[in-house]
């Protein structure tokens, strides 16, 4: 797992979009979010990881990280039991120490250098670390309050601005401008973002106030960059996409990580307004 790699898990598992987390219109965009991407990751891990093996024993070995993500979760649930362990934990966790914040990191990781050595991808290890300290401290929000801002320091104020520079860095401008017909495939992934991951926003309106509420949703599910950066990435080692659609497709996400939220903010305000009070009728004599 090289310096990229490590910035990329890192990224993906302390970048978690928390504000939206308090309002049905967040908890719908990020468990689709969520959803889309780690099925996403699994399928690229499995047909197109950059070792190759047959689909039987990565899923064997895909399902041995899974049960050794239930041990760790076991585990971890046994240990709080300790008040020695907690008080401690509670203690060191808001001095230079750091505790929790040290123990989420090795956790992240080692379990991308386990997904990588077992032959997946390492951004795979880092959603299941996610996944795991969502489910041992559920209500970390309020226990620990101080906790998810530092990862969001972290997130979005060191490795956030580090992977979108080295993704910068390696992205191809000059194939993206060699022909008009690689421009135009920009919109036509734009296109598909938004069926392929925005389209699916429609089952949720039965659980939303408003059609623009599920529209908005689409759109944050259909903004994406990380992935494609990451897939993307690994086409190109694997030669399994060309440099041209590679370019198009990166340019892709970063205008949909652009356009996408700054619509649906819009409809989420429109929303909020509400109809336009009705003109008030004179009176009938």
């Amino acid at each position: 797992m090289n310096f990229d790699d490590l910035v990329a898990v890192l990224a993906v598992a302390v970048a978690v979009p928390l504000v939206l987390a308090a309002v049905p219109v967040g908890q719908f965009a990020i468990a689709g979010a969520s959803l889309g991407e780690v099925s996403s990751v699994v399928l690229l891990s499995l047909f197109f990881s950059g070792r190759a093996a047959a689909v039987g024993p990565k899923l064997l070995l895909l399902s041995l990280l899974g049960v050794l993500a239930v041990l760790v979760v076991i585990a971890t649930l046994r240990i709080e039991r300790s008040m020695w362990i907690t008080r401690t934990l509670t203690r060191l966790a808001d001095t230079s120490a750091q505790i929790r914040i040290r123990l989420s990191m090795l956790l992240v990781v080692g379990l991308g250098a386990l997904a990588t050595h077992l032959g997946f991808e390492a951004i795979l290890g880092a959603f299941i670390a996610g996944a795991i300290l969502r489910l041992v401290d559920t209500d970390a929000e309020h226990k620990h309050p101080l906790f998810y801002p530092k990862l969001d320091a972290i997130g979005y104020g060191f490795l956030i601005p580090v992977f979108f520079v080295t993704s910068g860095l390696t992205f191809n401008l000059s194939v993206l401008f060699s022909s008009a017909a690689t421009v135009l495939r920009v919109p036509l992934f734009l296109l598909a973002l938004l069926v392929v991951r925005g389209l699916p926003a429609v089952c949720y309106r039965p659980a939303l106030a408003s059609v623009p509420q599920v529209a908005a949703v689409g759109l944050l599910q259909a903004s994406s960059l990380p992935f494609i950066v990451a897939a993307t990435t690994i086409g190109l080692q694997l030669h399994a996409i060309r440099p041209a659609n590679a370019a198009a497709l990166v340019a892709a996400g970063l205008f949909s990580v652009i356009i996408f939220p700054t619509i649906s903010l819009q409809l989420l305000r429109s929303s909020a307004k509400g109809p336009s009070t009705a003109p008030e009728q004179a009176p009938v004599h």
